[in-house]
């Protein structure tokens, strides 16, 4: 991927989370632990975006058979990283569940407002 486009991502996604936070921090009354769980999430899927660029800027420099089976077992190991952070949010009591899994979904999310709302997002 192009590296520019990997620290757009991660810059919108660190603004954006910003301006969750202090709106989580206004709206609720005890809000440390979906502050708690909103920010586990978020860097878990800035991390899992960053592996997702190594893997693609790898496989692209192998040979075929070699980049399937590379881009598959580290697909699956995102996946694996999803389901401990979903899991540890879970049990954690001091993480909000469904905070943590807007926190997983952050990346995306910016990428596809990114996407409607920017033109030049892609260049």
């Amino acid at each position: 991927m192009n590296n520019d486009l990997v620290f757009k991502v991660v810059r919108r996604t660190a603004i954006f989370s910003l301006l969750v936070i202090g709106v989580i921090a206004f709206v609720f009354k005890e809000p440390k632990p979906i502050v708690l769980g909103y920010v586990f999430g978020t860097l878990i899927s800035i991390l899992a975006f960053k592996l997702l660029d190594n893997t693609i800027n790898k496989s692209v420099k192998m040979p075929p058979a070699k980049a399937s089976s590379y881009a598959t077992l580290h697909y699956f190991i995102r996946y694996f990283i999803y389901a401990i952070v979903l899991g540890v949010a879970a049990l954690a009591n001091y993480l909000n569940f469904p905070a943590a899994v807007l926190g997983l979904l952050m990346v995306k999310i910016v990428i596809l407002t990114s996407t409607i709302f920017d033109k030049n997002f892609g260049k």
